[in-house]
């Protein structure tokens, strides 16, 4: 089967702020869109190291990471950090692309290619953690083991030179399709071409012991390295996040959402923290947190519950407002709702401006292909989905909605809408384009479902009915004593 790999920049990746840091970004997008030829603007017959800069140089660490003493890409490390490790860095590493499958993206690794360091950074398509590190190119890198180069424009990565830097192991395992000899270590691997050798080595396995039991030319040279977790890099797996990744932050590990008959109700976290703040490492393990939500819960109730948010963004317009029942009726407000935008969370909260009440969750699983894709982390979500049996009232489990469901699926359980879908096509203010196209807006029980052209689902928007605007304004109830929901409605907001 064939599979289509889209190339996007890391640039577009992330907000950019305006001034001199956005014309900076983009500088380097353009300069990736549309490269100039080294020779068209430099004096010609230059070495590579002055038309790229100096050659990285990197720390090997087997099983744990690659970098220097700057920054450093840890296996476990979310997507979201190592692509501001390389904003942060655009100057010295240039030219990345982001590869991902358009149609399949749960299928296929999702994957950060440095271009000019000949470098690929592998991230697990479901979790969006770093799974393998792969040094495909290794002269345009140099490389250290314990403070001292096994790989650099002096010293080349020969068999003989890996056994006096990493020391014995077991024996490799050729693999004559491809003519790539692996000579494995916990976490850490080698490949050798054996294409330009004049036989395959003899291998014998009675008696292996070590390097000697493969008789190969001397002076073979390492092609591609890889950086892993466990004893195999075929069934490796991306691990947990280290310790040195949150930052201060709070993650989380998975969000279900608590509803009734007629839709959600509120949302339940399971948090992941660790340290006291940036850079602090007083605890030395993982902390497992649970914390609930709920339509109705103050702006207060929700900073003590999940502290402060990455950001508060006030919404200047409602662009939904026209498919709702009699628009031209409404009041224009004085003042604006306002989002609390958790972006380790994968959850956005709508605040309504006069109650400062909650009214709306958004829930993001950012796919990549979508317009959005790499502002928030993944929201593990699971929501449970009903159909109505009988009378109005009586309600069956349908099964359950995941961050990795589509939408055909999601049909086939609850329905089909009653109403053809919102098309929905995002644009920042500078720039009118969008190379990702539009998305479309299904509403379903109380839920905005936003399905990108792959059928895939780019976020889930929940609200509270409109009769239940009053009880948000009524006193505040303790979670069991909360009253249920309306019936649903069909008028599609967002």
């Amino acid at each position: 089967m064939n599979v289509v790999f889209v190339v996007i920049v890391v640039c577009r990746l992330a907000y950019v702020e305006a001034g001199a840091e956005a014309q900076g970004c983009q500088y380097y997008l353009n300069s990736i869109i549309n490269p100039v030829p080294a020779q068209s603007h430099r004096t010609p017959n230059l070495p590579p190291l002055f038309l790229y800069g100096p050659m990285l140089d990197l720390e090997v660490v087997p099983e744990r990471s690659l970098g220097n003493e700057q920054w450093e890409f840890a296996l476990g490390m979310p997507l979201a950090q190592a692509i501001a490790i390389l904003q942060k860095h655009c100057r010295i590493i240039r030219n990345v692309q982001v590869l991902y499958s358009e149609q399949t993206p749960l299928c296929h690794d999702l994957i950060l290619n440095l271009t000019q360091d000949g470098i690929k950074l592998l991230f697990d398509a479901c979790n969006q953690r770093l799974k393998v590190i792969e040094v495909y190119d290794l002269s345009k890198v140099k490389l250290k083991y314990c403070g001292v180069h096994f790989n650099s424009q002096a010293i080349a990565p020969t068999i003989e030179q890996i056994d006096q830097s990493f020391g014995a192991t077991h024996p490799g395992v050729y693999n004559a399709a491809e003519q790539l000899f692996h000579l494995n270590f916990r976490g850490l691997s080698f490949s050798f071409q054996l294409d330009s050798w004049n036989e395959a080595p003899k291998y014998e396995p009675n008696f292996a012991h070590g390097l000697a039991s493969l008789q190969i030319p001397h002076g073979a040279t390492v092609k591609r390295m890889y950086i892993y977790t466990g004893n195999s890099l075929q069934d490796t797996k991306a691990p947990a996040m280290p310790l040195a990744c949150f930052l201060g932050n709070v993650f989380a590990e998975c969000v279900d959402v608590l509803r009734d008959g007629t839709g959600p109700l509120g949302l339940r976290l399971r948090l992941l923290t660790a340290g006291c703040g940036p850079g602090v490492m007083a605890d030395a393990k993982v902390r497992v947190l649970e914390r609930c939500i709920y339509f109705g819960d103050s702006c207060q109730d929700v900073l003590s519950t999940l502290g402060s948010p990455h950001k508060v963004f006030y919404k200047s317009e409602d662009k939904m407002k026209i498919h709702s029942p009699s628009p031209h009726k409404q009041v224009p407000s004085k003042c604006n709702d306002y989002f609390f935008n958790y972006f380790t969370l994968g959850v956005d909260i709508l605040f309504d401006a006069t109650t400062h009440l909650v009214k709306k969750f958004v829930l993001h699983t950012n796919f990549p292909g979508h317009y959005n894709f790499n502002i928030y982390h993944r929201c593990d979500f699971k929501i449970p989905l009903t159909n109505k049996k009988g009378g109005a009232d009586s309600h069956t489990e349908a099964g359950t909605l995941t961050t990795y469901s589509k939408w055909d699926l999601i049909q086939e359980h609850i329905g089909h809408p009653m109403e053809k879908p919102v098309v929905l096509h995002r644009s920042s203010s500078a720039n009118n384009s969008n190379p990702f196209g539009s998305t479309f807006c299904f509403g379903l029980q109380r839920m905005i479902f936003e399905v990108m052209q792959n059928n895939h689902i780019a976020s889930v928007t929940m609200y509270a009915p409109p009769g239940r605007a009053a009880i948000l304004e009524q006193p505040k109830h303790l979670p069991s004593e909360r009253p249920l929901s309306a019936p649903p409605t069909t008028t599609l907001q967002i």
